[in-house]
């Protein structure tokens, strides 16, 4: 199997259990608290605070890019589907007009955000590596795919903006209004999960530092 191929194979299956498969770090994570100077209680709690809040901001820096996205976006686009690419539309403005994987991005704060909670720093390092690579895949996984449904629509949309890193002077302004119906049916799931995270790890810290 070519390279081309291969990625596009690997980038599916990992689209397919993008839900899951990010667990698989877990077990490295744990290792990374015990390690942490900041379960160890050195520093004050004043302190602690000044490095907990930049990262839990940080993170939902993230969920409010994920819900600027999905604010302006059509039905049959930008699903958490796990059966498989889908799109029945090529979405270019908005979000989408500055950088091609906007959905991503946001999932990219959220990350960092949890990970440099650590102050771990091989961790951070691993953490930033393995969601570069998991990510990677999928993303030209799904642009294969619009590649293949959309063709030369996709090819001139794709020159613009960038894959990861937006560039604002693209900005076009969102064929749709803004939907806060979307956010709340969409997006309530990352807000959990960011509280659920950022909870555990105060959690099991106190639990290492006792």
């Amino acid at each position: 199997m070519a390279l081309k191929e291969e990625f596009e194979a690997t980038g599916n299956w990992f689209f397919r259990w993008r839900s899951y498969l990010p667990l698989i770090i877990l077990p490295v994570l744990l290792i990374a608290l015990r390690e942490s100077e900041y379960f160890e209680r050195t520093v004050s709690h004043f302190a602690e605070e000044l490095w907990e809040i930049p990262c839990l901001m940080l993170s939902f820096v993230g969920l409010i890019i994920r819900s600027f996205v999905v604010a302006y976006t059509p039905r049959g686009t930008s699903r958490r589907n796990t059966r498989g690419q889908k799109a029945e539309i090529l979405n270019t403005t908005g979000m989408y007009s500055i950088v091609r994987h906007p959905l991503y991005l946001g999932n990219f704060f959220i990350f960092s955000g949890v990970v440099l909670f650590t102050q771990v720093w091989w961790f951070i390092i691993f953490a930033v590596l393995s969601f570069w690579l998991y990510y990677e895949r999928i993303m030209f996984a799904e642009e294969e795919f619009l590649r293949k449904k959309f063709g030369e629509n996709f090819e001139k949309w794709s020159k613009k903006p960038p894959a990861f890193i937006p560039n604002f002077k693209n900005w076009n302004q969102p064929d749709l209004s803004f939907s806060f119906k979307n956010i709340l049916k969409r997006e309530y799931t990352a807000f959990f999960l960011i509280i659920l995270c950022f909870g555990l790890l105060d959690f099991t810290g106190n639990i290492f530092a006792e």
